[in-house]
């Protein structure tokens, strides 16, 4: 997910236009996204999405949660901003031979869609990474019927994101003044704390809302270049950091990368890093009786 046209700037110049997602939506699709399903049922299962039930995946990119929904018998509408996204994710619902989804390139801002339409609604690191969050948010409950459940699945702690940080040590091993994360962090952290995604969740509209702490990314990683893969296309701000790293000096941290990978593995083939995340989950009230 990238920035949404027609809302003002945050305090965050990290913010990538709309053709820079879909420049790395094949490495997404290919390196990113397919490790991402167990988290996407895990998720799912939290807000009891049935089978028959209608089900919106908002900025799902080339997955998100779209793969594991149909598989449990939803009908799905996946929506994303960067249409090389969808198609990448079309492509795999055609390969997978899941039915019942279609697909609509939109602005998470402002969602083209009726209210009150969707039993579930769900975003799998997409509205995470909006410049307004609120907004985006807000659309998600309006679009959802009431009684109906809204999802997000989030990044907890930058400082605990393995991959994250083994990058950020291989980036420093050719740039010891490499400061790491700026401050505020990228966008994607901004709801890293729970009590910011309970409130924000609560704030929209929600009601019994809850945020699960339990449940982690799990990368699953043979060498340093499928970590280097992982980490350069799953965001295009890591490719603006590298653009002023001399080639030289980034084979260097693909070899810095595979050493720590493979420490990491041990005796074993491969390393799994980890990552928290929330999830936070609410309903939407129904109208009050007169």
């Amino acid at each position: 997910m990238a920035h949404q046209q027609g809302v003002s700037d945050p305090p965050h110049d990290e913010i990538a236009p709309p053709e820079a997602w879909d420049a790395i939506a094949a490495g997404y699709a290919t390196f990113v996204a397919p490790g991402e399903e167990p988290l996407s049922t895990a998720a799912l299962s939290l807000v009891e999405l049935a089978p028959g039930e209608l089900f919106l995946d908002v900025a799902a990119g080339p997955g998100g949660l779209t793969p594991a929904a149909a598989k449990l018998g939803a009908r799905v509408v996946a929506t994303d901003w960067a249409p090389a996204m969808l198609a990448h994710l079309e492509a795999r619902i055609h390969a997978e031979g899941l039915t019942d989804v279609v697909t609509r390139v939109m602005d998470a801002h402002a969602l083209d869609l009726d209210d009150d339409r969707f039993d579930v609604v769900g975003s799998q690191f997409g509205v995470m990474l909006v410049p307004d969050q609120p907004q985006a948010l807000s659309e998600m409950v309006r679009v959802t019927r009431p009684g109906g459940r809204v999802l997000v699945v989030a990044y907890g702690s930058p400082a605990e994101y393995e991959a994250l940080q083994f990058f950020i040590a291989a980036l420093r091993s050719v740039d010891p003044d490499f400061d790491g994360l700026p401050d505020p962090p990228p966008l994607e952290f901004q709801v890293s704390d729970p009590d910011v995604l309970r409130d924000r969740l609560t704030k929209a509209g929600l009601r019994e809302v809850r945020v699960d702490t339990a449940h982690e990314e799990r990368v699953d990683l043979r060498s340093g270049e499928e970590c280097w893969n992982w980490v350069t296309n799953g965001n295009p701000i890591v490719g603006a950091i590298l653009a002023d790293v001399a080639e030289a000096d980034q084979a260097t941290m693909r070899a810095v990368l595979d050493g720590m990978v493979r420490d990491r593995a041990g005796a074993a083939e491969s390393a799994v890093l980890t990552a928290p995340v929330n999830i936070g989950w609410g309903r939407k009230p129904k109208p009050s009786l007169p």
